[in-house]
């Protein structure tokens, strides 16, 4: 399996082909770990599509005592610690960056003890934040060998002190690993300036900014009147000490991520569109969290707005195989345990070339039907021409939050149309048990096409021997 062998592979060259832009105004962020649908699933099952491009671990809610809350994602503490140990989620960490998505560490959040005393405590605090989530070193690292792509400040209470001098010495330690891309981001509330982080914005690096438009006057649902995108780009170009700030349209997940704007995805795809053509700041849109916006289907027709972006688009240089890691990741919560495979083999128990995998149901076969066994396409490995099932195509009909496959293309239904998205060169389109996913061929043609929904599976799988 690849995600067994992620650590050996991460061995085998130091980098991957990352594809997040943080210059696109067409990147999806989602805040992940705090449970708020209660269904959470594991991170790396969120990373095993093409939705978003940005996750960020909520949260690090003490500081500069630390102090880690992921909810169920991690419930395991060092022996004679309150520090979180999470080696699943590590393991997940660098299995989302493979995929080309960059993972970002928040600080603050809601309720906590955080803060700064002095601007000396805060650079301290840069250095054990280096030491213990990025390219430094120290006994108790929660997420192990993984290294984070950023921090994000969701500042909500306490005073400034200290946070420029903070990002300071951060950007002095991401200079120092040329490595790889490191990101500064905050999530101030719409009103502007920012009650808590107003004073850091004006004084300190950021590359991207999550301003949360809901709970507050200013939020998606006084759109347009009392939307306020415009005060946040003029301070993006004016104030900011970056000039190329990206600023994220926040959105809440589903009607119950917020007390009050909520949108729907329509509604969002056309206050992004008027944003898009009026503002360049625009870094794209960003939800709290991923488990309202899975749950709700939002995140679909975000990602179907946005286009491509660039999620999922992590490609391996080369591969190396000749050390194989037998340890699997598996993501614990309260009552189970759930393991993240290869993404180059379906989550279900039949192999991706095993045809009994998804079962064909005939053009004339009724929905009753389709939880009984049908006869395979063709036991043998030759390919078949078989189109009863039927390829999405972009801008024809489909029906709720059904995905699907049409060869090396996703494909999300979003307002009842179908939108096309490519995947990964490379990969191509396959469904399994945890949904529409972009893997590598591993044998099969890249000529599948697939439909998901309506209580019936639909598929035409080709094979070469």
């Amino acid at each position: 399996m690849l995600f067994t062998r992620v650590s050996a592979a991460l061995a085998a060259f130091a980098t991957y082909a990352s594809a997040f832009d943080v210059n696109s105004n067409a990147n999806y962020a989602s805040y992940y770990g705090q449970n708020s649908a209660k269904n959470q699933k594991s991170l790396g099952e969120y990373c095993r599509d093409a939705i978003e491009d940005v996750i960020i671990l909520a949260f690090m809610n003490g500081f500069p005592n630390i102090l880690l809350n992921f909810a169920s994602a991690c419930e395991t503490t060092f022996e004679g610690s309150t520090l979180l140990s999470c080696p699943t989620m590590a393991k997940d960490i660098q299995y989302c960056q493979l995929q080309g998505k960059a993972v970002i560490l928040s600080m603050g959040g809601a309720s906590g003890a955080y803060g700064f005393t002095s601007d000396s405590e805060a650079t301290s605090f840069a250095d054990t934040m280096w030491n213990t989530f990025f390219k430094g070193s120290t006994d108790q690292r929660p997420f192990g060998d993984a290294v984070l792509d950023g921090v994000d400040l969701d500042i909500e209470g306490g005073g400034s002190t200290g946070y420029p001098a903070f990002i300071k010495q951060m950007r002095t330690h991401y200079a120092s690993d040329s490595s790889k891309s490191y990101y500064i981001t905050s999530a101030p509330q719409c009103p502007f300036p920012d009650a808590y982080l107003g004073p850091t914005l004006d004084n300190a690096w950021f590359d991207m900014v999550y301003v949360q438009f809901y709970n507050n006057y200013c939020g998606l649902n006084a759109y347009p009147s009392a939307f306020n995108f415009g005060d946040w780009d003029n301070w993006a170009k004016t104030k900011s000490v970056n000039k190329d700030v990206k600023i994220y349209i926040g959105a809440p997940g589903s009607p119950t991520a917020a007390s009050s704007g909520y949108v729907d995805g329509a509604a969002l795809k056309a206050i992004y569109d008027d944003i898009s053509s009026n503002y360049s700041s625009l870094g794209g849109i960003m939800t709290w969290d991923i488990s309202q916006s899975r749950t709700s289907g939002i995140a679909t027709e975000i990602r179907a707005a946005l286009g491509a972006g660039e999620a999922g688009k992590g490609v391996p240089i080369e591969h190396d195989n000749s050390e194989v890691s037998s340890e699997e990741p598996t993501s614990s919560t309260t009552s189970s345990t759930t393991s993240i495979e290869d993404p180059n083999e379906p989550t279900s128990s039949a192999p991706l070339n095993d045809i009994n995998a998804f079962e064909q149901l005939p053009p004339d076969a009724s929905e009753s039907s389709s939880n009984s066994p049908a006869e395979p396409i063709n036991g043998s490995s030759e390919r078949t021409n078989d189109t009863s099932g039927g390829c999405p195509i972009d801008g024809a009909s489909c029906s709720g939050s059904q995905q699907g496959c049409n060869g090396q293309k996703f494909a999300l239904c979003a307002n009842g149309k179908w939108s096309l998205i490519p995947c990964a060169p490379g990969t191509t389109c396959t469904i399994n048990n945890s949904g529409v996913v972009c893997d590598w061929p591993n044998g099969s043609t890249t000529d599948t096409c697939a439909v998901t929904g309506g209580g019936s599976l639909r598929k035409r799988l080709g094979y070469t021997e």
